[in-house]
């Protein structure tokens, strides 16, 4: 079927790619994903916008796109970053290596508060990323913003045309939010996004995919997996759900796994692995290595639990695809190496064996979509946890005894936080350890013990996150229980790293 009136997101390579077609949903229209070669597949859009991209415009293998096709939609158009200086190239201007990286915080402002700056501040603060600046404009270019120093970080060509340098789907960018409205406002009749139809988008694609094969399910108690669960009951397709304890969840929490599926009337088999695990992990300290082995084995331990069944079924978020980078084609630059992106299951995928319903969602749209498949609020609203689990937050060589560390810690940590009413302000916590030992005093004698550290965050979507500042009651509370009743600790810490720079789990 032809899409009609969508807005269709150009996809250069950006980190935050998807993170443009999520505020479009948010603003209530519907916007699908595309890589430039893909431009005659577009359909009939209502509104266009080009991604930035890593590269610079100048190297060879710069992404490029037909640019007269592009004109002949007949839209409005909105290039972000790479997107403004790939259009300013085409309307005759050049675009040259800055003097530095501009990277972080700087000031928008607009030279009218119309059209793409309707109801925006005097001055606000953007979010910069690029190495490459425009330079010259041609005779048709219009300046509509600069920054701080006087530079364009706006242009527009004609009356549907438009550029910003700065990227508006970050929260850094204060009302970067209004500026895509405002873009959105330029168009006509565009498609509308609800949650709703996009449940009954999916059920209907998990059927036609699985048709009468049997699928089988991987659960961990994670929002992801749960709403995955339930998806595929509802779509009413032959459906096994597995649940692998590998040893390296939080405390209790396979108890709590299988209360759960009880209450949403979802069966599923559990595989204690764990031993199997600690034995692969043994020894290892690479972060990707052991995303690997964990990874890969997952798959090995849950395809012979299943036997021989033909579809694996996975609860694959964007975050996680953008990330690894290791779909097909993609321009982005791989960060880390996902549970669900190793080679075992690339594998599978060039095989068909796959079905990752939610591979377009961010983690909010799935807890929206939880909600509207009649899962309970306290299990769509836990906090994310990693699929590789506590290895990620183990640095260093993964064993029982540390994991039964960061266990106990997180535990006091969570407890508290639920204690304080804090558990539900923030959108991830979690406690770690820090390999490195430090000398302290316990009982009137000299320790040397672990440390751990405290993490919390607040973000929308897992592309950037801040850390939460936290009352220093909770903070001193958790620490005297951590101190006092883990063994092998004598020191804790509380993370103060945004990301970016720092990523929100620390492996």
């Amino acid at each position: 079927m032809e899409e009609m009136n969508h807005v269709a997101v150009l996809d250069f390579g950006s980190q935050y790619t998807q993170l443009i077609v999520r505020r479009v949903r948010e603003l209530g229209c519907f916007a699908k994903l595309y890589k430039p070669e893909e431009l005659s597949r577009l359909g009939k859009p209502g509104a266009i916008i080009l991604s930035g991209g890593p590269k610079s415009t100048s190297d060879s293998d710069a992404p490029d796109l037909d640019f007269a096709l592009l004109d002949s939609f007949g839209v409005p158009v909105l290039g972000v970053c790479y997107g403004m200086q790939l259009l300013n190239l085409k309307f005759g201007g050049t675009v040259e290596p800055s003097e530095k990286r501009e990277y972080g915080p700087a000031e928008l402002i607009p030279e009218s508060k119309e059209g793409l700056f309707k109801d925006l501040s005097e001055r606000s603060q953007i979010w910069m990323s690029h190495s490459d600046t425009v330079k010259n404009l041609s005779d048709d270019t219009t300046v509509l913003a600069v920054n701080q120093h006087g530079t364009p970080v706006s242009l527009a060509w004609g009356e549907r045309f438009f550029g910003i340098q700065f990227h508006p789907e970050v929260t850094h960018s204060h009302e970067g939010t209004q500026v895509l409205k405002n873009f959105l406002e330029l168009a006509t009749d565009l498609a509308e996004f609800r949650i709703e139809d996009m449940k009954q988008e999916l059920l209907s694609e998990i059927r036609e995919q699985v048709g009468e094969r049997q699928v089988v399910c991987g659960v961990s108690g994670g929002v992801d997996s749960t709403v995955l669960a339930v998806l595929l009951k509802e779509a009413g397709v032959n459906m096994r759900a597995i649940f692998v304890d590998h040893g390296l969840m939080r405390k209790d929490e396979g108890i709590e796994v299988r209360r759960n599926f009880e209450r949403m009337g979802v069966p599923i088999e559990t595989v204690d692995a764990s031993e199997l695990f600690f034995g692969r992990l043994e020894g290892v300290a690479e972060p990707e290595k052991k995303r690997e082995i964990i990874g890969n084995l997952f798959v090995d331990v849950f395809w012979d639990a299943v036997g021989d069944a033909e579809l694996l079924a996975q609860g694959t978020l964007y975050p996680d695809v953008i990330e690894s980078a290791s779909n097909e084609g993609s321009k982005a630059s791989k960060i880390k190496t996902h549970h669900n992106r190793v080679d075992r299951i690339l594998e599978l995928q060039k095989q068909g064996k796959v079905l990752e319903p939610l591979a377009e969602l961010f983690k909010d749209e799935v807890r929206e979509l939880g909600l509207s498949l009649g899962i309970e609020a306290d299990i769509v609203n836990r906090h994310p946890f990693p699929g590789p689990g506590l290895a990620v937050r183990c640095p260093g060589v993964v064993d029982r005894k540390r994991v039964t560390i960061i266990q106990e810690a997180d535990a006091i940590f969570i407890s508290k936080l639920r204690e304080h009413g804090w558990y539900d302000k923030t959108w991830q916590a979690y406690a770690c350890l820090i390999p490195v030992k430090t000398v302290g005093v316990k009982g009137d004698e000299r320790s040397y013990e672990w440390a751990v550290g405290l993490r919390a965050v607040i973000s929308e979507d897992a592309m950037t996150a801040d850390w939460v500042e936290l009352p220093y009651e909770i903070l001193r509370e958790t620490s005297h229980l951590i101190l006092n009743n883990v063994p092998g600790v004598n020191r804790v810490l509380y993370d103060v790293s945004t990301k970016p720079p720092a990523s929100i789990e620390w492996e």
